[in-house]
Parts: structure tokens; sequence; C-alpha cells
């Protein structure tokens, strides 16, 4: 519809005031069309698992390199260079972590044939309480405590649990966000495809 044919039946003082209020309705238009926009992106950008899940930033980038002690050995992340690795902080105080445990444990069992592992780092301040976590919990991945928050701080890690897939190579592929179903059909077919590439 034109303009002229929008202001027959209109009443108004001057043509100016027409078109005044013309335009304004049309900016109100277009106001309301570039909200609406906007909330259909943003919905668009988080409903996709990259932006729930993970930081797209974070992929692709060299995983830090630290001290470790796995079976009471000492060594860095950097030994496991070669092997998927599951790199998850987290602490026996911690509900999400204490929720998420036994998963880990599936899932340390499901791909640590295929050269794979779950490396957990512990918040615990306390050793009994974190040594009494483990046997009580079963756990059966490595893991070791790094009560000064330093290596997941260096991640980008403020809150726990957080976890990193690192690559073969010792670049990482994904972060996750909170507690997840470690041992869930989705997850199993995300690491199945994962534990397929960089094989030779």
């Amino acid at each position: 519809m034109g303009i002229m044919d929008w202001m027959r039946g209109k009443s108004f003082g001057t043509q100016d005031d027409a078109l005044v209020y013309y335009r304004m309705g049309m900016l109100r238009k277009m106001a309301a069309w570039g909200v609406m926009a906007f909330l259909a992106l943003v919905f668009v950008l988080f409903a996709r698992p990259m932006y729930r899940q993970g930081e797209p930033t974070v992929a692709g980038k060299r995983a830090h390199d630290f001290p470790t002690e796995i079976w009471g050995k000492a060594g860095h992340l950097s030994d496991l260079r070669g092997k998927v690795v599951v790199l998850n902080f987290w602490a026996s105080w911690c509900p999400p972590c204490i929720e998420e445990t036994p998963a880990l444990n599936h899932l340390q069992k499901y791909i640590e044939s295929r050269n794979a592992l779950v490396l957990g780092v512990s918040w615990d301040e306390d050793p009994d309480a974190y040594e009494k976590f483990l046997k009580d919990q079963g756990i059966d991945f490595p893991t070791f405590r790094e009560p000064t928050k330093k290596v997941a701080l260096e991640y980008g890690t403020p809150v726990i649990p957080d976890t990193y897939i690192i690559d073969r190579h010792g670049k990482i592929l994904r972060k996750f966000y909170g507690a997840q179903q470690w041992d869930s059909p989705e997850m199993l077919a995300y690491f199945d495809s994962i534990l397929g590439l960089g094989k030779s």
C-alpha cells in the first residue's frame, strides 16, 4: 500500500502531520521486526550444541600442559600425547560432580581399550575427604588433587564441574559445562566419532 492510499480515509491537520504519523508507524513496525529478528538469532545461536555445551573459541587450541600424578606416578599431561583425554575438573564436595561420577566411570570403561582415558583433577583441599570419596564412589579413572585451582583457572574454569576433550595431538576438541550424562547413547556416539579419528 502506498502512502497516498494509506492517507485516504484518515484525518490529519496537514499533509506534513500525515507524513510524520506514517513515518512513525513505519519506524514502530521496523523496531518490532528488529526485536523479533534479534530474539530469533539469539535462540538459534544458543540452541546450537557448541553454545549449549562448549566454547567454539576453545576448539583447536593446544591444551595447556601441567604436572600430573597418575596412579601415584608423577608426570605431565603431555605424557598422554597419542591418547584422547577427557579432562574433568571436580571436587568431592560438589553435588553436580558427584552426580556425574558414575557416568564418568562408565565412560572410562567404554573408552579405555581404545587409547583414551578420563583424567580427573580435584579441587579437594582435604586429602582424607578426597581418598574417602575415591573409595566410596569406586573411581575407575586416574585422578589427582590440585587444590590451588591454578590448572583449572589457566584453562578458563572458575566453577566445576568442567570438562575438556583433548585429542591425540594435544589439541582441545570441545569443552563441556556442568554435569553430563557421559554414558548416554548420544555421548557415546560422540566419543565413537572421536576415537575413530587420528588412527594410523
